[in-house]
């Protein structure tokens, strides 16, 4: 039929087939409609579990970031200004898949998609960062937009804009998955840190997850590697083997049990706790979902290469740029670093140089102002500041087994002490503060009922496991403030069974509040210092006249305080005991869940106390005047105990 034919038929009306014409065609997208959805509909919307809030600006959110991350990257906020802002949980969900996806599909319900603008934006051979996630965001702002122009009677103004060639939802979600692919060919995926496998996280585990960081290997495991420059006085390699632990010690039943003993050098500390942070059973690989943030430094090993170095600035190097890369983490920003935490395996001092004096001892790590938001621990802590915390020094046992922990108390309740006291020491005559040499002399006075076991710097006698031998004949032991508050020897008593007799709050009721009773004479005696450099108070009269049953009390509490002074070996679990590293554990959540709380109510963290008080705060957990001020009415300088 000819086209001159065609057009007088149809304009008579009595030629169908323009009509039929698109009939056919309507009917044929039909059928490829309904062929590509049938295709495509077993593949779900919304794998990854993406999803979107929209703010009120043209940003959109991830589920995986919390409302305080979108809030620092429009304000550009710094941690000076993270009381402006309101801090919300960033605790990801564990949702069934089916459920994420009804969720995604459920929320582009009441909007129609532009899919022609997405798949030419993103399938362009320009395109090298747009993202099937970061395009549709711009669409679904506009959408939004146009959908308030609605809402304010803007009819045709929303008319004119509305976009042409839109399929619906469902439609939408099956194209998704094929968008998806060219999605991940773009962006790669992001690496997981801690790649660390667990096994299935119990629901006990619920506020007690904890992230370890991945820092570089030159803050922990490149200072082991090269051991030999970690000490200008002692070879560090031996102490590092066994996770930390040192050699194992040699059978001397008369001494000590027959496995759990090592050579432990007290400077090990971070080592040991790194390793035993690494079998906690509430780890996460992912922060979000961590209660703290343990940041594996070794603190301690990386200044005590440079402590009698004259240039300060070395000394100092390592702790800087630590303290930078944290700065600079995604995770630093949650809490401004409130919810990290390290070990510091020496004295606070160590770490306190005023920055004014570089040439001073230490170095400045735990007076950065990123580090005044951390919780530092050491194994003893200033009572002056509020961000370190004092835990056990390492003793020379670490049991493997429950059982290990239980024979050890038996036997040293069973033990007979034939002294009544003792003392390991030695004289300190330049040292106007020190009452050593008043010690010494009272003990030597005292005959039998005292041994005096003198330290010699050279061949290190008190630092040898044999020294427990002194401390397990003896019903009470002195523990005299040393080069600082406290010492080694206080736990080595304690393991021993022995009752620790202190002349000084702070060498042990201010500082390890997480590990021994707030009731100090349930453990030990005090004999205030200026009583014994006076002569006043004569130590054995003052222990001889403690009731039998007062003395027998107090030394079943000691060896009940065990397990608390101790660090299991990392190489295992104990299954009922909580030692010295869950304690801490323990202590840093708790201090952290309370800072949190006080963030989200207040939007800032406020003291409830002046610092200088903290030892009185920790302690008690009040303030006021207190029978132990003139003990804390200043600070000592170095070597000034």
């Amino acid at each position: 039929m000819s086209s001159k034919a065609l057009m007088e038929k149809q304009m008579t009306g009595k030629c169908l087939c323009r009509s039929q014409s698109w009939y056919i065609v309507l009917i044929s997208f039909l059928i490829w409609f309904t062929s590509f959805y049938l295709y495509s509909s077993s593949i779900t919307f919304g794998k990854r579990g993406d999803s979107f809030l929209g703010n009120n600006q043209t940003n959109f959110v991830g589920s995986s970031e919390s409302l305080y991350d979108v809030a620092i990257d429009e304000t550009g906020a710094n941690s000076s200004q993270v009381k402006d802002v309101m801090i919300e949980d960033n605790v990801e969900k564990v949702v069934d898949e089916t459920e994420n996806e009804r969720r995604h599909i459920k929320f582009y319900m009441d909007m129609d998609i532009d899919i022609d603008q997405v798949i030419a934006s993103l399938m362009s051979d320009n395109n090298e960062t747009e993202t099937f996630e970061t395009i549709y965001g711009k669409i679904l702002e506009q959408e939004l937009r146009i959908a308030k122009d609605y809402n304010r009677g803007r009819r045709e103004r929303a008319r004119r804009t509305r976009r042409r060639s839109k399929i619906k939802p469902a439609a939408a979600a099956a194209l998704a998955r094929f968008i998806g692919k060219k999605v991940n060919k773009v962006v790669p995926k992001r690496r997981k840190q801690n790649a660390i496998k667990h096994e299935p996280i119990p629901s006990s585990c619920l506020g007690r997850y904890i992230f370890i960081h991945d820092i570089p290997r030159k803050f922990n495991q490149d200072l082991l590697d090269n051991c030999k420059s970690l000490s200008v006085f002692t070879d560090m390699c031996d102490s590092a083997l066994n996770l930390g632990l040192g050699s194992s010690l040699p059978s001397k039943e008369n001494l000590y049990s027959k496995t759990g003993w090592f050579s432990t050098n007290e400077f090990l500390l971070e080592v040991i706790f790194h390793n035993r942070m690494k079998q906690y059973k509430c780890l996460t690989n992912d922060s979000s979902l961590a209660a703290a943030i343990y940041v594996p430094y070794y603190a301690g090993l990386d200044v005590g290469r440079y402590l009698w170095d004259r240039l300060g600035f070395r000394r100092d190097h390592d702790a800087v740029e630590l303290i930078k890369w944290l700065a600079g983490r995604p995770e630093w920003t949650k809490m401004w670093g409130r919810n990290h935490f390290l070990v510091a395996g020496r004295i606070n001092w160590d770490f306190r140089r005023d920055p004014k004096n570089v040439s001073d001892w230490g170095n400045g790590l735990l007076n950065f102002p990123e580090s005044k938001n951390m919780t530092m621990l050491v194994i003893e802590s200033s009572p002056w500041n509020n961000n370190d915390f004092a835990i056990p020094y390492p003793t020379n046992f670490h049991p493997s087994k429950d059982d290990n922990v239980f024979q050890w108390q038996n036997r040293m309740r069973r033990l007979k002490r034939r002294l009544l006291f003792s003392f390991a020491g030695a004289r300190r005559p330049n040292r106007d503060k020190s009452i050593h040499n008043e010690i010494i002399d009272q003990c030597l006075a005292s005959r039998k009922k005292c041994r005096f076991l003198e330290c010699d710097d050279q061949s290190q006698s008190c630092s040898k496991p044999e020294n427990l031998m002194l401390f397990q004949s003896s019903v009470f032991c002195l523990q005299p403030p040393g080069d600082s508050y406290t010492k080694r020897s206080i736990f080595d008593s304690i393991l021993a069974g022995c009752i620790p007799v202190f002349f000084h709050p702070g060498s042990a009721y201010v500082q390890y509040i997480w590990h021994f009773p707030k009731d100090y004479t349930q453990y030990s005696v005090l004999i205030p210092t200026n009583a014994v450099k006076s002569g006043d108070a004569k130590i054995e009269k003052l222990l001889q006249r403690i009731p039998r049953e007062k003395t027998i009390a107090m030394r079943d509490k000691v060896v009940k305080l065990i397990p608390n002074v101790i660090y299991a070996n990392p190489a295992s679990k104990l299954e009922t005991i909580e030692d010295a590293f869950d304690l801490t554990v323990k202590g840093v959540l708790d201090r952290v869940e309370t800072i949190r709380k006080q963030m989200k109510d207040t939007k800032e963290v406020t003291s409830e106390f002046p610092e200088q008080e903290s030892w009185k705060y920790f302690t008690f957990g009040k303030l006021g005047s207190h029978e132990w001020d003139p003990f804390f009415s200043r600070k000592p300088g170095k070597h000034d105990t």
